[in-house]
């Protein structure tokens, strides 16, 4: 479904077209619930941000013109929506290895020794903690560019900044993962 048919669904959900909104809801519900859960551990908190997000969308739907495509503004009210959860949780709250927000853990081949798999977990857990010890715009920044595969022009409004900042948050970012990483790659001084 291309940006045209996205505006499409979107006139007509303004129009009064329940299942317009219905299939955009379908089309990004997972989108949004990933990027709910990079900043939220509870699964059922993530659930009810989502819905949150999609009714608060719905809602201002009468109003969306169109100056941003439709993911965007969802992504932009999602992050709004996790923003007021974590104020009114504990200030802590990110990624870990439980909620599956980050996996990098890849299935272990047949022929992967017990000493590789380790090791592969090891990265994988220190990969975590690196993003995890990130500043919030930079790691925002970072998984919206490496997970969700989004453009710096597409991060910038999300984050409502230039995307000259976007690309200053990734580069720090990738700087600051790499430095905790080097340590553990046999080759010492790989880029990321």
């Amino acid at each position: 479904m291309s940006a045209d048919a996205d505006a499409l669904l979107v006139r007509k959900a303004q129009e009064g077209s329940r299942a317009a909104f219905d299939m955009l809801v379908i089309k990004y519900q997972r989108r949004v619930e990933r990027l709910l859960a990079r900043s939220v551990r509870d699964p059922a908190d993530v659930a009810d941000l989502c819905q949150e997000t999609f009714l608060a969308a719905y809602r201002a739907l009468p109003a969306f013109r169109g100056d941003s495509a439709f993911y965007t503004w969802v992504y932009r009210i999602a992050i709004n929506a996790a923003k007021r959860h974590l104020g009114r949780q504990r200030p802590a709250e990110s990624l870990d290895d439980e909620d599956g927000t980050f996996d990098t853990r890849a299935a272990p081949s047949d022929d992967a020794t017990p000493e590789a798999l380790l090791a592969s977990r090891q990265l994988a857990r220190s990969l975590d903690e690196a993003v995890e010890a990130l500043a919030d715009d930079q790691r925002r920044a970072l998984l919206l560019r490496e997970v969700d595969g989004l453009s710096y022009e597409e991060i910038a409004d999300l984050m409502d900044c230039p995307p000259g900042t976007v690309r200053s948050r990734i580069f720090r970012a990738r700087e600051a993962v790499a430095a905790r990483l080097r340590p553990l790659l046999s080759s010492g001084g790989r880029r990321w």
